[in-house]
């Protein structure tokens, strides 16, 4: 039994986890199984889980993006602002995501051609896209946008659009990351980056593929985020990088590099927006939630070093 245990991934441990909460929940805050209530969730829970996933991409490589919270702002308002000057939705949206790209192409450059390290190029990133968010916008929230924008976030299919999105998001990036070469040379870059150039791989086009993931994904987030709002602020998705990869680590994946699954991103981001909502049906002190946030981080990386040394022991 101690040995299977030992062989689980870290990922079971928080799925369990999450159910556990969501039975604690369903129990003692009456309203927590409401359809409206589930349906809030699965919205919060498709952008934070969106933006995970593509963060997972870079840590998979053993790299990390700090910017991801900046480029879903700077997006969201870019995209608000070409809706509010008469542009289409559909151009307003292609460009928008080009954008995200084109971060993602600078970052990388920067990264595998400059040698510069890619927290020191994500903080500037960080500082960089909210500021450009800021002259964007003036400082001030971005209103007025066609009603077809905020139709999407309302919309439902069964499920939220949102959701259905982030589904169909997940699917994508679990295939690519699980079932193509692209997604093995990612896990062997983070593995052992030598080892990786050794065996002929192009680690730069893996590079740039990691960080286009990331920020493609962020921009999409951006236009869900401003749909869900009906409204586009420069100060819009703070502190999502630290969620996006809160969300990362405690579904699994490795801050070293070469582990990481969509399955415990999107796992991750479940259980931390389950937290922000029981915070608020039993009212406790959000303060207490945050502090609740990073000893739960901290106690999950605990484990999953604790069970690799088993392992590495065995």
């Amino acid at each position: 039994m101690k040995a299977l245990l030992n062989r689980l991934p870290i990922e079971t441990y928080v799925v369990a986890f999450t159910v556990a909460l969501w039975i604690a929940l369903s129990l003692t805050a009456p309203n927590f199984l409401s359809q409206n209530n589930i349906s809030n969730m699965m919205r919060q829970t498709s952008i934070a889980g969106i933006v995970a996933i593509g963060v997972t991409c870079t840590i998979v490589i053993a790299g990390i993006d700090l910017s991801v919270g900046s480029v879903v702002a700077f997006c969201g308002v870019a995209f608000a602002q070409m809706c509010g000057h008469g542009l289409g939705l559909a151009p307003a949206a292609a460009i928008t995501l080009l954008a995200g790209l084109t971060v993602g192409l600078i970052n990388a450059v920067a990264i595998g051609r400059l040698g510069i390290p890619a927290f020191i190029v994500t903080l500037a990133g960080l500082q960089v896209y909210r500021g450009l968010a800021l002259l964007l916008s003036g400082g001030m929230t971005v209103g007025g946008l066609p009603p077809e924008v905020k139709d999407f976030a309302r919309g439902t299919a069964a499920l939220p659009n949102l959701f259905w999105t982030m589904l169909a998001v997940a699917i994508v990036f679990h295939y690519l990351l699980r079932y193509t070469r692209t997604g093995r040379y990612m896990y062997a870059l983070g593995s052992n980056a030598e080892a990786a150039r050794r065996q002929g791989i192009n680690t730069f086009r893996i590079t740039l593929t990691a960080y286009v993931m990331s920020s493609g994904l962020a921009a999409l987030g951006g236009l869900l985020l401003v749909s869900r709002l009906s409204i586009a602020s420069p100060s819009m998705a703070n502190a999502y990088e630290l969620q996006a990869i809160a969300a990362a680590v405690v579904g699994g994946a490795s801050l070293f590099g070469g582990r990481g699954t969509v399955l415990g991103a999107v796992v991750g981001a479940i259980l931390f927006t389950t937290m922000s909502n029981a915070a608020v049906l039993l009212s406790v002190d959000p303060f207490w939630e945050m502090v609740l946030e990073g000893l739960l981080i901290a106690l999950v990386v605990y484990l999953d070093n604790l069970q690799k040394r088993r392992q590495s022991g065995a």
